[in-house]
């Protein structure tokens, strides 16, 4: 697609904010004290401030009003700047949903804590229930005129930073697995729980969530009771774009710092970019990358024209396309850096480790491959 003038300014303004703030090693340890903290508020204040935070989201409820291709080019550059604010796209995510099922209170409070850098956070996975969220165990009971929650959720992003956990819960074990669920919305300091990290490869992202005797009133719910399967299953080409989008801008990074290194490195007299190997790979990588990024905003533009609900393939084919280009880059940029690579200093094993994970997260990339092939009649 051809970018208009606004969103070419757009783009270029996020380009240049994460390259003030955000470019070097030093700054960013500065933002996220030595690597450990994977949400910088400072960056999301200023983001904030700015007026970029749900910039996809209606202005009724404070949001920016603008479409989806303008929310992918903000999470395109702030990957590719390597902002420190990953939780952002969960709630971002969890956002959609509130939108679609939620109450006026509801979506007032989510799109407005979303446009002034608060965070948000979406539980749906158990230890018994990752790709197959039929198996969800944990209990909501009604009691009176509150439910009453007990169980745990596992590698639930961002938790231990957001306001709110939008809770996959089942309500009722009368009919098939995918009956008899529920989504509330539950702030994170209700009594009764309990939410630890999980250590990763990462900056603190992941948490463990456990629920003792947790009340929430009925006015809680998000959508209609026992219909969050129903709920869930719309709107899910959204979500896959934002991860899509994310890795897209991963991609772009690595392939930016690569080919920085390869120019400037020599060896056997000349640069490595002089060597014809080197320099096939990087193109092969930077088509791929081509290609990709022209998906994705076809997706994003079918989104902003109302074709949401009939996205389930494409959104599946952007989410694996860009979280394998992004793993794939890395790599590669890892090898043709040698050594160095490896180094924290030159950034790149950072950047391999975040790109790890969306392959798995959001629906795993052989989740999305059954989907796509299930669409062709497989």
């Amino acid at each position: 697609m051809r970018f208009s003038r606004e969103q070419q300014e757009f783009a270029l303004a996020v380009r240049e904010f994460c390259d003030a703030e955000c470019k070097t090693l030093q700054q960013r340890d500065a933002l996220t004290a030595g690597g450990t903290i994977a949400n910088s508020q400072v960056i999301l204040d200023k983001f904030a401030a700015l007026g970029w935070l749900a910039v996809s989201l209606p202005e009724e409820y404070g949001g920016g009003g603008a479409g989806m291709v303008e929310e992918c080019i903000f999470l395109e550059e702030t990957s590719r700047g390597l902002a420190p604010i990953t939780g952002y796209s969960t709630g971002l995510t969890a956002a959609q949903t509130y939108l679609r099922y939620g109450t006026e209170e509801q979506k007032r409070t989510i799109v407005s804590n979303m446009a002034t850098g608060k965070l948000e956070a979406i539980a749906l996975s158990e230890p018994g229930a990752g790709s197959d969220l039929g198996g969800v165990r944990i209990k909501a009971e009604l009691v009176d005129d509150h439910y009453v929650i007990n169980g745990q959720k596992t590698w639930i992003s961002a938790a231990h930073v957001a306001e709110h956990i939008l809770l996959l819960a089942r309500t009722d074990t009368s009919g098939s697995k995918h009956q008899g669920l529920t989504l509330f919305m539950v702030p994170t300091d209700t009594p009764g729980l309990e939410i630890h990290g999980i250590t990763t490869m990462e900056a603190r992202t992941c948490n463990d969530l456990y629920f003792t005797d947790v009340a929430v009133p009925v006015t809680a719910v998000v959508g209609t009771p026992n219909q969050a399967w129903r709920h869930l299953m719309r709107g899910l080409s959204v979500e896959r774009l934002i991860i899509a989008t994310m890795s897209l801008g991963a991609a772009e990074r690595a392939l930016d710092d690569v080919i920085a290194f390869v120019t400037e490195r020599e060896q056997f007299g000349r640069t490595i970019s002089s060597f014809q190997a080197i320099r096939h790979r990087i193109a092969d990588l930077a088509t791929e990358i081509a290609f990709a990024k022209s998906f994705v905003y076809e997706v994003a533009e079918r989104i902003d024209a109302g074709e949401e609900d009939n996205l389930n393939r494409e959104g599946s084919m952007a989410k694996l396309k860009c979280t394998e280009i992004a793993k794939k880059t890395t790599l590669e940029a890892m090898q043709m850096m040698g050594g160095y690579g490896y180094t924290r200093e030159y950034g790149m094993e950072e950047q391999v480790r975040h790109a790890l994970a969306p392959t798995i997260y959001g629906g795993t990339n052989e989740i999305q491959r059954e989907i796509i092939s299930k669409s062709l009649g497989l």
